[in-house]
């Protein structure tokens, strides 16, 4: 029987990811606090809906913003780790991450009773001691690679490259990758950011990109008879009112075409079984 899988998930970043950036003076700091006003109406829409999601939560989302973190555990969402403080660990040395990750993880334990069973890596950015830590943390899945799209794989580890040679790709783990994609990550899409250095227009009619969300998982029932179709949202983001209505729109859509809502755990769970092991 076909099963057409959709992860909701949203990376409650708050503030931290503007401190990450440097990016710590009144305004962009309220653009992360309006996180706590779009978490409130992302989870009662959920709720209205019946629909499972999961969180990938920051230590610092956690400690800043605890009850915040409270209600939407109470919602029954899943609740994934998202680092601490929203430093991408290709900028780390293996000793920081490695102590980012456990501080981070502790932060989620004393929140749900249990340690995350899931990782995303801020700005999708691995190191090459990532893989190696999540394991040792008795991770269960990771959520930051874009090697697929409705097929989850088995994480890889140590794939040798050098300038101008063939890639040796590494063993794979009992990870599970949860593929993702910036085409699906809203940020992009919605987020204005003007720097000396760049600009991100983003901006983007929502209807629009709810859009081109739908014909993604069109196209996923279309061509696999088994998939997982991940989204990526940021609450400080979607959570504005016109983007709220497009992303209502959407999960209409969705469920009246028979897509399976489920928590990115128990996804990577199915997955993993039907990849054996």
């Amino acid at each position: 029987m076909a099963r057409h899988i959709v992860c909701l998930t949203f990376d409650f970043d708050t503030e931290s990811g503007f401190i990450a950036r440097g990016w710590d003076s009144p305004t962009p700091l309220s653009r992360g606090e309006f996180g706590l006003v779009g978490a409130q109406r992302i989870l009662a829409l959920l709720k209205e809906r019946g629909l499972p999601s999961t969180w990938f939560v920051p230590g610092f989302t956690i400690a800043s913003h605890p009850a915040a973190c409270e209600v939407v555990l109470a919602g029954g969402h899943e609740i994934a780790h998202h680092s601490w403080a929203h430093i991408p660990p290709a900028l780390q040395s293996r000793d920081e991450e490695a102590a980012d990750m456990v501080r981070a993880n502790d932060a989620i334990e004393k929140l749900t009773g249990q340690r995350a069973r899931g990782y995303r890596s801020p700005s999708w950015d691995l190191s090459e001691n990532t893989l190696e830590l999540l394991i040792e943390e008795n991770m269960e899945y990771d959520s930051s690679l874009m090697n697929s799209d409705y097929a989850p794989t088995r994480a890889r580890l140590n794939d040798e490259v050098k300038l101008g040679e063939p890639i040796r790709y590494g063993l794979e783990t009992d990870l599970i990758e949860m593929p993702i994609s910036w085409a699906l990550d809203d940020f992009p899409h919605f987020e204005f950011v003007r720097t000396p250095e760049m600009t991100l227009p983003g901006l983007n009619s929502p209807r629009a990109v709810m859009d081109a969300w739908w014909d993604e998982f069109v196209y996923m029932q279309k061509t696999v008879d088994w998939g997982v179709l991940t989204y990526t949202m940021h609450p400080y983001v979607i959570g504005r009112g016109n983007r709220m209505l497009a992303l209502e729109g959407l999960l209409e859509r969705l469920t009246d075409a028979g897509a399976e809502f489920m928590t990115m755990e128990d996804a990577a769970g199915e997955a993993r079984g039907r990849l054996g092991g």
